[in-house]
């Protein structure tokens, strides 16, 4: 098949995952042109197992786009979550705490493959299996994107470059530098994630503090189970054969022994590491940075792609109103309008992962500390309310 390789455009973008795809969907329906790069095939990036929680201003940005019809047929939306702890239960109800707002499931899989569907169907070009291998002129008053597709090399010129290819992404690399400085932070744990075929056994999610360790049971439709694991750094999902996966979630998942999961084949299972990262600034001259490939978050709070959706809805205003002004004020404030949002996000990233997971080798001082924070939670309206605000997502900016 042919495949017409664009010598120039305005926007390029890096990174066929939600931030990449969803920033075209949003260019174009602005009336800008852009081409969009992805390393991967298509196979690939539609079925990469990532986030499955939705914020309602992600939701919102997806509407607007003209991107939700399925997620408006198949989504489930959820109005609060359930944390278990000390033999307690306790569910934090959204629309009370919040003035009416609510999150949903939809997994990041399904919204990809709205997003591609979407872009093949507008004619945009979009190509998969095309590393780009250099980002040049950022500081000048053009770039130049050099990648490989179908074992040619091609140059694409344009006036902005977005990177949406994650943390050890090209576009990430081309900062110059010493122009940026990276705050991080490695956890002593990681996840264990499973999807199994079984139907969940609870209408919302579950947070469980426990003494063997953090679990979570979450959903990706009416029929399958996404459920995680605290597990020491480095372990071999391997060791983890399904009977043991079962009986470990309902001995941390069960508040009071009588509450059990609706087991199923599982079919898929991977260990995922936990760290918060945040690089400063998330502009250089005519490069922007968006999603993973400025910041990443633990995924205790669900923040990761809903993050990386607010990137690009910032982004897009910028250049609309560039488009239609001329000016580049909403652009060069890009990088600092975003950031507040994300140390926010990071904050209550850090303190959902601190406070529901267990040290290896914690003092029983740090586990009472955990508790009283759960049981305030549990207790204090107010209390709730920060933690049902801060899920269901600041308004975007």
């Amino acid at each position: 098949m042919t495949v017409s390789h664009p010598r120039q455009t305005t926007v390029a973008v890096i990174g066929a995952g939600p931030a990449g795809l969803l920033l075209a969907r949003l260019l174009h329906r602005s009336g800008l042109d852009c081409v969009v790069l992805e390393s991967r095939d298509r196979d690939y990036v539609e079925q990469r197992q990532r986030a499955g929680i939705m914020e309602q201003g992600t939701v919102e940005t997806l509407r607007e786009a003209g991107a939700a019809d399925r997620l408006d047929r198949e989504g489930i939306p959820h109005d609060g979550i359930e944390l278990r702890f000390d033999g307690r239960s306790h569910r934090v109800d959204f629309p009370s705490l919040t003035g009416g707002r609510r999150v949903w499931v939809y997994a990041q899989t399904e919204m990809v493959k709205d997003l591609v569907a979407l872009r093949l169907a507008d004619g945009e070009p979009l190509l998969f299996e095309a590393p780009v291998h250099a980002v040049e002129g950022i500081d000048a008053d053009r770039c130049t994107v050099r990648y490989t597709h179908q074992g040619r090399e091609h140059t694409l010129t344009c006036d902005y470059v977005v990177g949406c290819d994650g943390y050890h992404g090209v576009a990430r690399q081309a900062a110059p530098r010493g122009g940026s400085r990276t705050f991080e932070r490695v956890y002593p744990y990681s996840w264990l994630g499973v999807t199994a075929e079984a139907p969940p056994a609870y209408d919302e999610l579950v947070y469980a503090h426990s003494d063997r360790g953090f679990a979570l049971a979450s959903m990706r439709s009416p029929s399958v189970s996404r459920l995680y694991l605290q597990v020491a750094n480095g372990e071999d999902p391997a060791d983890w054969p399904d009977e043991r996966i079962w009986d470990e979630l309902d001995a941390r998942l069960g508040a009071d022994g009588t509450w059990h999961l609706n087991r199923g084949p599982i079919t898929a299972k991977s260990v995922l590491p936990m760290r918060s990262s945040v690089t400063e600034p998330m502009r250089h001259g005519r490069l922007f940075l968006a999603g993973d490939a400025a910041h990443i978050v633990p995924p205790t709070g669900a923040k990761g792609l809903n993050l990386a959706v607010s990137d690009v809805a910032v982004l897009a205003r910028a250049f609309a109103h560039l488009r239609t002004t001329g000016s580049t004020e909403q652009l060069e404030a890009y990088s600092a309008t975003c950031l507040r949002r994300v140390w926010r996000a990071e904050h209550f990233s850090y303190l959902m992962t601190t406070t529901l997971h267990t040290d290896p080798g914690q003092p029983g001082f740090d586990t009472r500390l955990q508790l009283s924070q759960l049981d305030r939670v549990a207790t204090s309206p107010f209390a709730a309310a920060d933690l049902a605000e801060n899920y269901t997502g600041l308004p975007f900016a």
